[in-house]
């Protein structure tokens, strides 16, 4: 295996050059995002008040991410926001019925997703897209599988106002007040974000403190980041960077360009679009040539967060990657070009899931209080 562990090392190294051309080096440190949050919850020394300079937050980087996640500059971190935000991912009585918290849909025994085919959102509202994994949500430029959101603040409100957790978006206000007025959290908005004593709290509040926690969700430290990769592992990666195709999409530390992509879901196996087809990304820019592509997910954590694609279509790690290696659907209009059957055996197919299993996340999330658990199906 001395060949496979010399191709290991350098197609790793190649593999990790763009991404550092791209986005600049960061030292790599050793904690996951759950302990940032929770050494967050620690130290409430650096606070965010008016008129207050507050001290510039470290990431401290898992190995194998190679920078800090990009932080707006009308939302600087700060560990007491972090810790803020941590609580309200946690809080069901963000949920239009109280029935659900941000984690009911990203839960650590569930691979940090919620294990269903499609979403199930307030008031048992049956939801259109499968649920992606939140860990390194914050590397995404944009958000959900069909890209309509352009930050993490952005999608917070979409997903408090829309169907997941149900207010609408008449009643972001008055449930944001309510919130802000609940005795675990008044003093904390105050100073977080420097509101003046009787200044109700406001959504973008809210959006930004969860959207600082999110940050904070960082998943590196794998055995394929270390290096400790089974005989399996190391012929899948072979495969997956050579003859089978996926780091032509799969790329970078988050094994994702964050393009969107036809690979053929839409479509049956006789070519035709199926009704009520998901237009995903084309609805979004308004281009009939986007059509039913999707964003390229994370392949981390991949391995625990079954069902697999945009509508939870695929049940098995092992048939997503079947369809995959054969070039997606090949009968569907549209399909990205970049595709093709690539003849993987099952051999091949079973290394390549080795691989992928090799990218699963060692950290979770730290809950806080009474979780609301939701049914699978």
């Amino acid at each position: 295996m001395t060949w496979l562990r010399c191709n290991l090392s350098l197609s790793r190294y190649l593999f990790m050059a763009c991404a550092l051309a791209a986005c600049g080096q960061a030292e790599p440190g050793k904690n996951h995002g759950s302990d940032n949050a929770a050494r967050a919850s620690k130290d409430s020394s650096t606070k965010t008040k008016t008129k207050t300079k507050t001290k510039p937050y470290a990431f401290t980087l898992p190995k194998g991410l190679t920078a800090p996640p990009e932080v707006p500059k009308d939302n600087p971190m700060s560990a007491e926001k972090i810790a803020l935000g941590h609580k309200l991912f946690m809080e069901p009585k963000l949920s239009v019925d109280a029935s659900r918290s941000c984690y009911s849909c990203h839960q650590n025994e569930r691979g940090n997703a919620d294990g269903r085919t499609k979403a199930l959102g307030a008031k048992a509202k049956p939801l259109s897209r499968n649920t992606p994994t939140i860990w390194n949500v914050a590397y995404h430029k944009t958000l959900y599988w069909d890209g309509r959101a352009p930050s993490l603040e952005k999608q917070a409100l979409g997903a408090w106002k829309g169907g997941n957790m149900g207010v609408g978006a008449d009643g972001l206000d008055a449930k944001a007040a309510q919130i802000g007025e609940m005795p675990a959290y008044a003093s904390a908005f105050k100073s977080v974000f420097g509101l003046a004593s009787g200044s109700d709290t406001k959504p973008i509040h809210i959006a930004r403190a969860i959207s600082a926690y999110e940050r904070t969700l960082l998943c590196g430290d794998t055995a394929y980041d270390n290096d400790t990769l089974s005989d399996s592992a190391e012929r899948g990666h072979a495969l997956f960077m050579g003859k089978a195709r996926c780091a032509t999409c799969h790329v970078g530390p988050n094994f994702s360009d964050g393009l969107f992509h036809n690979i053929g879901i839409e479509v049956d196996g006789k070519g035709k679009i199926r009704s009520k087809a998901d237009l995903g990304h084309g609805k979004v820019v308004q281009d009939d040539t986007k059509n039913h592509s999707f964003r390229t997910p994370t392949l981390r954590n991949v391995a625990k967060t079954a069902p697999y694609f945009h509508d939870g279509s695929v049940l098995s790690l092992a048939d997503a990657v079947r369809f995959m290696a054969q070039g997606g659907n090949a009968k569907a209009p549209g399909i990205a070009p970049g595709l093709q059957d690539t003849k993987i055996d099952d051999a091949g197919i079973g290394d390549l899931v080795a691989f992928l299993e090799a990218l699963g996340c060692p950290g979770e999330l730290k809950v806080v209080g009474h979780q609301p658990t939701l049914p699978l199906k």
